[in-house]
């Protein structure tokens, strides 16, 4: 080990209060050397993004590959809170008007009499019905672009060994953990509306409803579960600017609204129906009811996923008014009225600065400094400032954990909601990525360059299971219940990347998120009253080609 690595490693130490056999890792990287060599190359024996497997970053966008759903509290449950009752048999996809309900039209070659797969709105259908029955915790877990592949390549790493090829897997805790024999696994069709919707921002309308390529579900050409390919490879990828496919490919606005309103959309919407008329979502619903809600995600908090928990908006990219939808402020789509807001929203957005060409998207109350979240929505959020969110942000020579600590017993004493904006600027505001060795030394990705971390960079920002803990600690102040999403949306951002480290090592830090959740209902709540279900958005394309390559070597007896 160099001067340098040990300077860093020491850092770390004494940041972290880790002991040195505690943050000692391995002298090998293993799946930084695989990924370091692939993009040098740029094909590689053991893994490839799309369909053509001598091009390692052939696609680095998402695809329509049907998505795992892993739930916790259903088993035994009532009628539409079951998971069963939206696959095998009850699968929308058998039933026409079903199929025309859910999409408001009849997607082509989408009907399927041997369909065991479930819909994406089915998701909402379930914490509508928990909510109905008076559940008095309803989690959403997304992992923003984890298909059963990239859960595959990560568990073949951790468990050192080939465990499963199909199912449900083994080796995380969200795949190993029964919920006292509660939890059930499906897998769902992730299919927009449609895609090429264009919108007016300012005049927040759809300009040609109904877009340019349809949405639905082609299972001998998709593949009729997660882990068995369908017969056209380049299906999973079409969109209006490709001839690949004949249903378009989702994107996080429309699958995470999926999600959160129970409706089919164009992508790029945030709550919006194809038409853009605003549609209330299960957060709003659990509101109303007078649950406590919040967001929690590991990049900014305005980003698609997060944002769809609660904002309204015919863009994704309109961040700074996405913002103040979720905070209780005005903004572009609720100007006379404002929503009454969350009560905890953590997440990344700090300091990344809008380039002037691009405020386009933000509209015209556009206002110039940061791009993700104004300075002046956080001002105005700020208790001290006569708002109602304590607020943390990333602070220089505070380590992220404390200084989320410290805001969450005052918003807790207190009684104010509370607001954390961390992340690192320079990379889009998103929290470190971890690695697959946990080391956050990212290899190279598509453009051939990495993120180089500064110890401050790591020991500023909280983990998303920090953020996972303080957002539980404040929405159960609430005795009538809360509603939660929780988003470990690095996943995505390192599939876009092409990178196999950052996706294997965001896939371990969003688990250990999960367990904060399974270890805080233990403790403090039940599976009888308490609601989990854990799933992604979407996928993207990574192929596995020679799975016992990333399974690291077993070092020499002496």
């Amino acid at each position: 080990m160099n001067i340098a690595v040990s300077s860093r490693l020491l850092i770390l130490i004494l940041l972290f209060n880790l002991t040195p056999a505690q943050a000692e890792k391995p002298t090998e990287d293993h799946i930084r050397k695989i990924q370091t060599a692939a993009i040098k190359h740029k094909k590689s024996p053991v893994a490839h993004w799309g369909f053509d497997p001598n091009d390692y970053t052939q696609w680095s966008s998402h695809s329509l590959r049907l998505i795992p759903v892993y739930t916790y509290g259903t088993k035994n449950g009532v009628p539409g809170y079951n998971l069963k009752s939206y696959k095998g048999k009850n699968s929308p996809y058998r039933d026409q008007k079903k199929l025309e309900a859910i999409y408001g039209f009849l997607p082509e070659n989408t009907l399927n009499p041997k369909a065991k797969y479930l819909d994406q709105t089915n998701l909402y259908d379930i914490q509508e019905a928990a909510l109905k029955a008076g559940k008095k915790n309803i989690i959403l877990f997304v992992f923003d672009g984890m298909d059963w592949q990239t859960t595959r390549a990560a568990a073949l790493y951790y468990n050192a060994a080939d465990k499963y090829n199909s199912g449900r897997g083994t080796g995380f805790h969200f795949q190993d953990y029964t919920a006292d024999g509660t939890s059930q696994f499906g897998y769902m069709v992730t299919a927009p509306h449609n895609d090429g919707s264009n919108v007016d921002v300012n005049g927040q309308r759809v300009l040609n409803a109904g877009g340019k390529m349809r949405g639905g579900y082609n299972a001998k050409k998709g593949g009729s579960n997660p882990w068995t390919a369908g017969n056209d490879k380049k299906y999973l990828i079409g969109s209006p600017g490709n001839k690949y496919g004949e249903h378009a490919y989702p994107d996080s606005a429309n699958t995470a609204t999926s999600m959160t309103a129970g409706i089919k959309s164009y992508n790029n919407a945030i709550n919006v129906d194809p038409n853009g008329a605003p549609v209330a979502t299960i957060a709003h619903e659990a509101q109303e009811k007078g649950y406590s809600v919040g967001v929690v995600t590991s990049v900014p908090i305005t980003h698609a996923t997060p944002a769809a928990t609660y904002a309204h908006n015919v863009s994704r990219n309109d961040y700074q008014d996405l913002a103040r939808d979720l905070l209780g402020q005005t903004s572009i789509s609720h100007p006379e009225q404002a929503l009454p807001g969350m009560d905890v929203v953590l997440g990344g957005g700090f300091g990344t600065m809008e380039k002037p060409t691009g405020s386009k998207s933000h509209g015209k109350n556009f206002v110039p400094g940061w791009k993700y979240i104004s300075e002046e929505t956080i001002n105005k959020a700020d208790v001290k400032q006569g708002g109602k969110y304590t607020v943390a942000l990333r602070t220089p020579q505070v380590k992220g954990k404390d200084g989320l600590k410290q805001a969450t017993d005052a918003a807790i004493k207190n009684k104010t909601r509370l607001l954390g904006v961390y992340g690192v600027e320079k990379y889009a505001a998103h929290l470190p990525y971890q690695t697959a060795n946990g080391d956050y030394q990212p290899a190279p990705g598509l453009k051939n360059s990495s993120e180089v971390y500064s110890e401050s960079d790591i020991a500023e920002n909280p983990t998303l299971a920090d953020m996972t803990e303080s957002a539980l600690s404040v929405l159960s102040q609430n005795k009538q219940g809360f509603w939660l999403l929780v988003e470990a949306g690095d996943v995505d951002w390192a599939n876009h990347d092409n990178n196999l480290d950052n996706a294997i090592g965001a896939v371990k830090s969003g688990d250990d998120a999960f367990k904060v959740i399974t270890d805080w209902v233990e403790k403090n709540s039940n599976w009888d009253e308490t609601l989990v279900i854990l799933t992604a958005d979407h996928g993207h394309y990574l192929n596995i080609d020679q799975p016992e390559a990333l399974i690291p070597q077993k070092k020499a007896a002496k």
